[in-house]
């Protein structure tokens, strides 16, 4: 994967609109109604990184998850980001 430029993240980033950009990192929080869903959705967002062979960052706190995205290979961000981060939200809708 290739690091993205500027103009394509910047077209990317509504297509994510709850995803936030800090310099190479797009992150989510996602809000459960229990530490039981939150843990559903961290099962399912595991199952859905090793298929991609692409793994966010993970912070678990009762009924909340935030994931974090970036492409270390590439040093940046990368459709395949921006593509995992759609496919959380689909996740998190389900």
């Amino acid at each position: 994967m290739t690091k993205l430029p500027p103009a394509p993240i910047k077209a990317a980033l509504p297509c994510v609109p709850q995803w936030r950009r800090k310099a190479s990192v797009i992150s989510r929080t996602y809000e459960f109604p229990d530490f039981v869903v939150a843990m559903k959705f961290v099962n399912a967002v595991a199952k859905a990184a090793e298929k991609a062979w692409h793994h966010p960052d993970i912070d678990i706190r009762w009924n909340k998850v935030k994931l974090a995205l970036t492409t270390h290979d590439a040093g940046g961000l990368t459709e395949k980001d921006f593509a995992l981060a759609a496919k959380f939200d689909q996740l998190a809708r389900s």
